[in-house]
């Protein structure tokens, strides 16, 4: 027997005037997943969300939550879920534990319910010791924390965060996902927006919008597989590089080879996609032609950014 998902999208559509901002969207996803959602900025990431927590109404198709239709039984969803947005959303002038119990009593909660909540949703984030700290004189990494704290407060099994890292600096950053692993070991599903590549990559699943429409949805494995990412015929190739200004010319000549497909630079090292007689021969004898000579040279799996580079690409070429 199948479980019900804890998330489903069918033919998720939102028009704005003529503007399509979503565009037929349709996934599903299971209980537990930590599920990144990723695109480009306008691209649609935050109006789903919206469509999905039921703060817009779609235009037309459907968004369920624990199979429960979300314009129909919104209250019911509403218990369900837990929503962080994009931007610090609490209330600056009230301390930590007074945003919490402000939005517990928001939620229905109330007397030593309120308390004990108040008190697990502290002690879950790490904030227990700034509780009488007034929210605007947090840090961002610490209102973040808050701000995750608030929407945990109902003890929601369906968490919605739009880009919950952005603005925040690497340690906190780090701190806030080693939270989120821990939610998600205790059940709870994770819909995470993030702009970052390394992210992505912590997600068991992961969704690409792009121009308002689902690029692609599957397990950071099977996106590097797709077709578009992988060709028949091709591999992606390192090339790796002692010297920056070395990797530079590099990138000028090798993607202008007839067998390179593409062709990316991260530091001192670049990604190929090549034809797959471009082998590491050749590309060494090409480099040396042109008075290079690479560290190392090997066969790689595609980072997701590789992957989601080019499925842009690929959809720019097909975009009117």
């Amino acid at each position: 027997m199948t479980s019900v998902p804890a998330i489903a999208a069918r033919d998720l559509t939102r028009r704005f005037g003529r503007l399509t901002a979503v565009d037929r969207v349709s996934f599903a996803i299971e209980p537990g997943t930590v599920f990144g959602f990723l695109g480009p900025n306008g691209s649609g990431k935050s109006t789903v969300i919206r469509l999905l927590t039921g703060l817009l109404a779609p235009t037309t198709g459907m968004a369920e939550i624990d199979g429960l239709d979300v314009e129909r039984e919104l209250d019911q969803v509403k218990r369900r879920i837990g929503y962080m947005s994009q931007r610090f959303s609490l209330y600056e002038d009230l301390t930590v534990a007074e945003n919490l119990r402000f939005y517990g009593r928001a939620y229905g909660l109330g007397g030593g319910r309120l308390d004990e909540r108040v008190r697990a949703a502290m002690e879950v984030v790490g904030i227990e010791p700034r509780h009488g700290q007034r929210a605007g004189h947090l840090s961002g990494g610490w209102k973040q924390r808050l701000a995750l704290a608030c929407a945990l407060v109902h003890e929601p099994r369906i968490l919605f965060l739009d880009e919950p890292t952005a603005g925040i600096d690497p340690v906190a950053r780090r701190a806030l996902w080693d939270l989120l692993f821990e939610l998600a070991v205790t059940g709870v599903t994770l819909f995470i927006t993030t702009h970052y590549m390394d992210e992505a990559s912590r997600c068991t699943q992961v969704g690409y919008i792009y121009m308002s429409k689902l690029v692609a949805c599957g397990t950071p494995a099977e996106l590097r597989q797709l077709p578009e990412v992988s060709p028949q015929g091709s591999h992606w190739v390192e090339v790796a590089f002692t010297r920056a200004p070395d990797a530079l010319r590099a990138l000028k000549e090798l993607s202008q080879a007839p067998e390179v497909q593409d062709a990316t630079m991260w530091g001192e090292t670049l990604h190929l996609l090549a034809a797959r007689a471009f082998d590491r021969a050749a590309i060494t004898a090409r480099l040396a032609e042109r008075g290079l000579a690479a560290a190392v040279v090997r066969e790689v799996e595609p980072s997701l950014e590789d992957v989601f580079f080019v499925l842009t690409r690929a959809h720019e070429r097909e975009a009117p």
